[in-house]
C-alpha cells in the first residue's frame, strides 16, 4: 500500500456483494421484462448509449415515473447540439419524487450537523410535512410556476426544505452559499430575476462567526425583481428583526396548518421547464445561469444514485459541501431512493480534524463523499479514523472535485478500512451529475475511475476529432442525455450555449476536462483542458478574477491560472501588470486579496502574486491563459504556445522563467 502505483488492484468486490447491487438488479429485470441478456457491466454500458431509446425508456419503467401524461419518445434525435427533447409530452414533478417514500414509516430523511447546531434528525413524514407548509404557503405569496425562488442559505435543513417547496410547485430554484460575497451572488441572481429569497442571518466556520446582514442588505437593494424576503435566524437565534423591511420570519412561514399529504397537488410540468438554475463560471461574461428540466434531473438523477452510488432505503450518504456547489443538489437526490442524506455545515477539520468520521459514525454513514484534498489534510496528521470510530455500516466511498491519486485511494484502504468500494467520480455543474463514476459490479485500481456512466457516451479526443485509447485527450461526449441544460438563461438565441460546449468538434459535447481511457474501459481524469480554474473541487472563472483585480488603484492587467499538481494539490498564481511607475508591494497584494474575498469568496484568493512585465495576448486579443498554464506545468514552450499567433511574444520569457525556477526550486 506505501508503495501503490497508478493502476494497482486494491479491491474486488464479493459475489454477495455484486449480486445484491442495485446494477445486478437491473441486468436481471432486463433480462426477465425485456429479453435483454448482458454479460457484464461493459456490455450493459454499450447497450445503454448504443440503444439510446431503448435504455432511458427501459429507466422510465423501471424506477415507475409518475407522470400526468404519457411521452411521445425517450428523446425526439441523437445528434449532439442543444435543444433535444426528453420525454416530450410527459408531466412530472421532480420533488413529488423525492418525497414519495414519506409514507414509509418515520425513518430519518435528512442528519444534520453544523458548528452552531448538534447533531439532529428529520423524519420522512417531518419532511414532508414542511414542504407542503412552505410550499402551501409560497403559493399563497403569489408564487407561480417558472417564477424563481433562491437562497443564501448554508447546507442545514430549512435549504433542503425551501428547495423541495418551491420545486414542488414548479417555481425554478437557485441557491448561493452565504461565504459568496455581495458581488458574486448579485451577479448570479440578478440575471434570472428571483421574485422570492431565503437569507440566513450568517454562519460559523473554524469557530468563527461570520455575520451576512449587511450582504443580505445589499442583495435585496440589489433585486429590483424580489416581492418577498424570508428570513433565518440560524447564526443568532434571539435576533429576529430582518435586515430588511416586510420581511417574513422563517417559523412564521411554518407557523401555519399542516396540509395533509393526499390533499398536496404537486405542480406537474412539462418535460422541459426547469426545475433549477445552477451557475459555472466562464472565461468572459457573468456566470453562465445553466437551466436543468424537471424531467432531465430526475432520470439523471435516478440513475446516478441507484447504478453508480448504490443507494438503498437503508443507505445514509454524506458528502462534504456547501449549498453553492451543485454537489448539494446531487446528494440530496439520494431521498429519491428512500436513503437517509447527512447535511454538515462548518470546517471539515474543526473543532478536530476528524469531525466528519465521528459524525460519520453516529449517523451510521454507507456512503461518505469528500474532495483529494480533504484526504491530503488528515493522511498529513496522521489520522486513522478506522481505528478510532465504528464504521461498521460504512461500504463506500466517494472521492469528487478533483483528479484522485493512487496515494489517496491506498489511504482509505489502510486507514479507513480494507473492505471498501473507493470510487472517485467526475462531472459537472453543467450536467448536474457525472460522465465518469463507478459501478459495484467492478474491481477497484488505484488512482482510476471504474468506468464510463450509463447512458453516458463518453470518448477521449485527439487535436483532430479522433477517438483515442489509453492516451490523454479531450473528454467529449457523442450523444445526447437528458441532464443536458435545456438552456442557459438569457442565452436567446442560444450561442452561448453552442460555445460553451460545441465549438471544438461539431456535433460533439466537449466538456473541458482531460481524459485517458484504458483498454479496460477504466478512466483518469487529468485537470482541465480549458481555462477554468478547478480550485479544490469548485470551478471559478477567470472573468470573475479580472472584473475584481483590475478595480484595484494601481492594477493595468491581469491574468490567473490555476495548476493541478502531483498529489492531489493545487497552484494558482495571479499575474499583474501594473500601471506606470506603480510597484506591486504587500499593500497591494492586500488590497487584490481583500477585494476577491469581499467579493467572491476565499477561493479566489490566489497563492501568489507577482509583478509581470507584460500580460500574453494572442492576435484575436484573447490572454493566453491556457499557453501559460501549459509553461507552469512544465510542457515545452514550443508545444505550449506558438508565438507566431501572439501580439506581444517576448511577454512569455517571464513566465518561461518562473517555470524554470520553480522547476529548479523543486529539485533543490
Amino acid at each position: 500500500m506505501t508503495m501503490v502505483k497508478e493502476g494497482d488492484l486494491l479491491w474486488t468486490p464479493s459475489k454477495q456483494f455484486v449480486e445484491s447491487s442495485n446494477v445486478m438488479l437491473f441486468m436481471n429485470w432486463l433480462r426477465a421484462t425485456r429479453g435483454l441478456d448482458f454479460p457484464d457491466y461493459d456490455a450493459l454500458w454499450r447497450w445503454s448509449v448504443e440503444d439510446t431509446e431503448g435504455f432511458w425508456t427501459a429507466l422510465w419503467a423501471y424506477f415507475e415515473v409518475a407522470s400526468s401524461t404519457p411521452y411521445l419518445r425517450a428523446v425526439d434525435r441523437l445528434d449532439m447540439a442543444p435543444g433535444v427533447r426528453w420525454f416530450e409530452g410527459s408531466h412530472v414533478n421532480y420533488a413529488e419524487h423525492m418525497l414519495r417514500h414519506e409514507g414509509e414509516g418515520d425513518e430519518v430523511a435528512l442528519h444534520h450537523l453544523s458548528e452552531i447546531r448538534p447533531l439532529g434528525a428529520m423524519t420522512r413524514r417531518e419532511l414532508g410535512r414542511q414542504v407542503r407548509i412552505v410550499a402551501t404557503q409560497l403559493r399563497a405569496l403569489g408564487v407561480k410556476p417558472g417564477d424563481r425562488v433562491v437562497s443564501y442559505m448554508p447546507n442545514i435543513p430549512e435549504t433542503a426544505v425551501a428547495m423541495l417547496a418551491a420545486t414542488a410547485i414548479g417555481a425554478i430554484w437557485s441557491s448561493a452559499a452565504p461565504e459568496f460575497g455581495v458581488k458574486t451572488v448579485i451577479e448570479r441572481f440578478s440575471q434570472i430575476e428571483p421574485k422570492v429569497l431565503f437569507a440566513a442571518d450568517g454562519y460559523r466556520f473554524g469557530g468563527k462567526d461570520f455575520d451576512r446582514t449587511e450582504e443580505v442588505r445589499s442583495i435585496v437593494a440589489a433585486l429590483p425583481s424580489l416581492k418577498t424576503v424570508v428570513w433565518l435566524p440560524y447564526l443568532n437565534e434571539t435576533r429576529e428583526t430582518p435586515p430588511v423591511a416586510d420581511a417574513m420570519l422563517w417559523r412564521e412561514l411554518l407557523d401555519h396548518s399542516e396540509v395533509p399529504r393526499h390533499l398536496f397537488v404537486y405542480e406537474r410540468v412539462p418535460f422541459d421547464h426547469p426545475l433549477w438554475i445552477v451557475f459555472s463560471s466562464g472565461t468572459t461574461g457573468l456566470p453562465k445561469a445553466i437551466a436543468h428540466s424537471h424531467v432531465g434531473a430526475l432520470m439523471e438523477h435516478l440513475k446516478l444514485a441507484h447504478f453508480h452510488l448504490n443507494l438503498k432505503p437503508e443507505s445514509v450518504i454524506f458528502f462534504y459541501t456547501t449549498t453553492g456547489w451543485v454537489m448539494w443538489n446531487i446528494v440530496l437526490a439520494g431521498l429519491l431512493m428512500g436513503s437517509a442524506v447527512v447535511a454538515y455545515d462548518g470546517s471539515p477539520v474543526h473543532p478536530a480534524p476528524d469531525v466528519l468520521w465521528k459524525m460519520a459514525a453516529d449517523t451510521g454513514t454507507t456512503c461518505f463523499g469528500a474532495s483529494p484534498t480533504y484526504v491530503q489534510i488528515l493522511e498529513r496528521q496522521g489520522l486513522e479514523p478506522g481505528k478510532t470510530f465504528d464504521l461498521s455500516r460504512l461500504d463506500s466511498i466517494l472521492l469528487g472535485g478533483s483528479p484522485a491519486t493512487p496515494e489517496s485511494f491506498a489511504w482509505f484502504y489502510r486507514s479507513v478500512k480494507s473492505d471498501l468500494w473507493l470510487t472517485s467520480q467526475s462531472g459537472g455543474t453543467e450536467i448536474a451529475s457525472g460522465f465518469v463514476g463507478a459501478s459495484p459490479t467492478l474491481p477497484v485500481h488505484a488512482g482510476e475511475i471504474q468506468t464510463r456512466m450509463l447512458g453516458m457516451d463518453v470518448h477521449a479526443f485527439d487535436d483532430d476529432g479522433k477517438e483515442i485509447l489509453d492516451a490523454v485527450g479531450e473528454l467529449v461526449v457523442t450523444r445526447p442525455f437528458p441532464s443536458m441544460p435545456v438552456f442557459f438563461w438569457g442565452d436567446k438565441d442560444g450561442r452561448r450555449y453552442h460555445e460553451s460546449y460545441f465549438d471544438v468538434y461539431p456535433g460533439v459535447w466537449r466538456h473541458g476536462d482531460f481524459i485517458k481511457i484504458n483498454d479496460r474501459g477504466g478512466c483518469y481524469i487529468y485537470g482541465r483542458s480549458d481555462s477554468t480554474l478547478n480550485r479544490y473541487g469548485v470551478r471559478i472563472g477567470t472573468s470573475e478574477i479580472y472584473r475584481a483585480v483590475e478595480q484595484v488603484e494601481g492594477v493595468a492587467d491581469s491574468l490567473i491560472v490555476c495548476c493541478e499538481l502531483s498529489g492531489g494539490t493545487f497552484y494558482m498564481p495571479l499575474f499583474v501588470k501594473t500601471a506606470p511607475g506603480v510597484t506591486l508591494d504587500d499593500q497591494m497584494r492586500k488590497s487584490i486579496n481583500s477585494k476577491l474575498r469581499q467579493d467572491y469568496s476565499p477561493r479566489h484568493v490566489p497563492d501568489e502574486i507577482h509583478q509581470v512585465p507584460d500580460i500574453p495576448y494572442t492576435l484575436t486579443g484573447k490572454k493566453m491563459e491556457i499557453p501559460v498554464r501549459k509553461i507552469l506545468m512544465d510542457w515545452a514552450p514550443e508545444r505550449a504556445a506558438s508565438r507566431d499567433a501572439m501580439t506581444n511574444p517576448p511577454a512569455l520569457d517571464w513566465y518561461i522563467g518562473l517555470a524554470t525556477r520553480r522547476r529548479v526550486n523543486a529539485v533543490a
